[in-house]
């Protein structure tokens, strides 16, 4: 997962593995933010499944600030409506935060215009719901 080469502030204490090119795995936090407590299950077992740990998750936007200051996940999967909120907005007050986060936007909203805002304030990717494990893990 080109997403991670090279960055070794991940190598910490949490025992999520992603497969690099070299074979070698590296270890991330995933914090999960969706008002649906269902779709929030369908992460966390597609992660479970494959290796992966989720730290923490959010049914809102204040809360998944307040996480993400915690936490300090190196991936946010983040819905891009939470029930009054907008996701992007939610991702972008996490951004001024800390630039350098990893926000993987989900919805079952395919908007190419949210797309490709989501995108524009710094989002590394977009997975469209229903969520298939393949994309969620690349």
């Amino acid at each position: 997962m080109e997403l991670f080469k090279g960055d070794n502030r991940n190598c910490r204490d949490y025992m999520l593995r992603v497969k690099l090119g070299s074979g070698d795995s590296i270890m991330v936090k995933v914090l999960v933010v969706d008002d649906s407590a269902f779709m929030r299950t369908v992460l966390r077992t597609i992660l479970a499944e494959n290796d992966h740990t989720v730290v923490g998750e959010s049914a809102n936007g204040t809360e998944a600030l307040e996480m993400f200051r915690a936490l300090r996940p190196d991936v946010v999967t983040m819905d891009i409506v939470l029930g009054d909120e907008d996701g992007i907005e939610v991702a972008k007050r996490i951004l001024e935060m800390d630039p350098n986060a990893r926000i993987v936007m989900c919805s079952a909203v395919g908007d190419n215009d949210r797309i490709q805002t989501a995108l524009q304030i710094g989002a590394k990717d977009f997975i469209i719901k229903p969520f298939e494990a393949d994309k969620v893990l690349k």
